[in-house]
């Protein structure tokens, strides 16, 4: 992946070098690009715009203006890092599709409303109850178990002992679903990620992943499927203080439209996802963790039908744009919207599809019912 040039000082100057040879010649060209978006809406890398541009334009001037248009509309999002820096963010139009769906179909209110349509509340209950093992199924299988999603529903409805490591891994997945569920009403704590840890990964091999414990040194590195180190997480030294500091950012309020920081659970959950990921506090289980997180703080700002929503079945089917994410927000100055946005696509899918399983169900309840 290439990343995008460094720009140094303020972008001002780019406006100087518009009205220079030969640039000046391309100056119409050049100012269409002065925008965060492509023609079709999309919030690109570097390393996908650069195909994009026309033939002849200065790669380097023309990131420059796309740059300039985002950082006009960036938000500070969260501090992240040794030393600390604040990840910024955008407001996408595919952001905003992703809260409005949220908004409007993922509430404790819209749950309950859906539920009381159903015709075969029994029957519906067991879907729901099958609904909630697929995100601990499918977010270990995204971290390698391998154990299919029949055998591990398998195990999970007959209460049936982990017989493999891997069947450990999905045991390990369901019960820090179920943490999460059970400590949404508490705020966000060291020792609350540290319990999540705990409950998520021991017993599978403990020598490897240190249940409850935070990594010691700094011999951890994020690999992708070619041994390339891909990601260097801040220092072992300061993970206490960095989290305290994550935790105080979560369980501050930020609910207020009205307040000039106003953020919406969805984008806040998300950042929380991210910041676990980047800081890797862990030997292993970063990742579950931090999907584990994202859960843990919907259920508390109560959206409670994504105790039903399995986001790691789509993570699965797309674990190099997952991880590319990661990469494109680290290689662009912490720039949460490529994270944020891919997120958003995966939980508009998730919702979606969650939603007309419960529209399949209200429409043959009713017309059970007009029989009757």
């Amino acid at each position: 992946m290439k990343k995008p040039p460094k720009l140094k000082g303020r972008t001002d100057p780019v406006f100087d070098l518009l009205g220079k040879s030969p640039h000046k010649e391309r100056l119409s060209d050049y100012l269409a690009l002065l925008k965060p978006l492509d023609d079709q809406e999309r919030y690109l890398p570097f390393d996908e715009l650069r195909y994009r541009w026309a033939p002849g334009l200065d790669s380097n001037l023309c990131w420059a203006l796309v740059k300039k248009a985002r950082t006009a509309q960036y938000s500070s999002l969260l501090p992240l890092g040794e030393p600390v820096q604040w990840g910024n963010f955008m407001l996408t139009p595919l952001a905003h599709k992703a809260v409005s769906a949220v908004d409007r179909q993922t509430t404790t209110a819209a749950l309950e409303f859906m539920t009381s349509q159903i015709g075969e509340h029994a029957h519906f209950s067991y879907l729901l109850n099958d609904l909630i093992e697929d995100e601990a199924i499918s977010s270990s299988q995204l971290e390698g178990a391998a154990t299919t999603t029949r055998v591990a529903k398998e195990m999970l409805k007959r209460k049936r002992r982990p017989r493999t490591p891997d069947e450990r891994m999905v045991i390990g997945n369901f019960k820090m679903m179920n943490f999460a569920w059970e400590k949404r009403y508490e705020p966000l704590s060291v020792a609350l990620i540290l319990d999540m840890h705990r409950v998520g990964v021991e017993g599978i091999d403990d020598a490897q992943y240190s249940p409850g414990e935070f990594r010691g040194n700094d011999d951890v590195v994020v690999q992708d499927g070619e041994g390339n180190t891909v990601h260097t997480p801040p220092p072992a030294a300061g993970v206490m203080s960095r989290l305290q500091l994550l935790a105080k950012w979560i369980n501050q309020s930020h609910n207020d439209p009205e307040h000039v920081e106003y953020l919406h659970p969805l984008i806040k959950g998300i950042a929380l996802h991210f910041a676990l990921g980047y800081e890797h506090p862990f030997r292993d289980g970063n990742g579950r963790v931090a999907r584990a997180l994202f859960y843990w703080y919907m259920f508390k700002s109560d959206f409670s039908a994504f105790r039903y929503i399995a986001i790691s079945i789509l993570l699965r089917n797309a674990p190099v744009k997952y991880g590319r994410s990661y990469l494109n927000t680290e290689a662009d100055d912490l720039d949460l919207t490529y994270f944020i946005d891919f997120q958003c696509s995966v939980i508009l899918r998730a919702v979606s599809g969650f939603t007309q399983i419960c529209q399949n169900h209200c429409g043959s309840g009713l017309a059970r019912s007009h029989r009757v």
